[in-house]
């Protein structure tokens, strides 16, 4: 506790009492053993004040503290949220890559989803070997999990 409000406190302790001293014609105590007491009670004022304050701080503290943990959790949470997304985006840009690479599968009629690694393929393709060929593209590309072909087999 800072000794400006420390000051302010015996300040208004001792006034307190000299316009009590005044106030009051007779009395037993003498004006130095009333001005002893009104000191006494001051410090014990701000004693208790100074407590007050150091528990408020303490408390408020903690709740930081608890607060930046649970925005650190938050701020974990959403940049792997992110990250996933991140990776099946580059996971479905990597089929479609692949898949354009190939003359006899027409890209543009097979659409790739991914979903936290997993690969689903639909669209039509002109014959099962072309069907097989695409599944297993889908398959070599780092992190796919799983793939799963409902490839339609149309011809022309």
């Amino acid at each position: 506790m800072s000794i400006l409000p420390q000051r302010c406190l015996h300040i208004l302790a001792v006034s307190a009492m000299a316009f009590g001293l005044a106030a009051c014609g007779k009395s037993e105590e003498t004006a130095g053993q009333k001005l002893d007491s009104a000191v006494e009670k001051s410090q014990q004022a701000a004693q208790s004040a100074g407590q007050k304050i150091d528990n408020a701080v303490s408390s408020a503290s903690a709740k930081i503290e608890e607060g930046a943990a649970k925005v650190e959790s938050a701020t974990h949470n959403a940049m792997n949220q992110a990250g996933a997304v991140l990776d099946d985006t580059g996971i479905t840009a990597q089929i479609k890559a692949d898949l354009i690479k190939e003359p006899e599968i027409s890209a543009l009629k097979i659409d790739v989803d991914t979903k936290s690694g997993a690969v689903t393929l639909t669209g039509s393709v002109p014959s099962d070997v072309l069907k097989a060929r695409a599944g297993d593209i889908a398959k070599s590309v780092k992190g796919v999990t799983q793939v799963s072909n409902m490839l339609q087999v149309k011809a022309g």
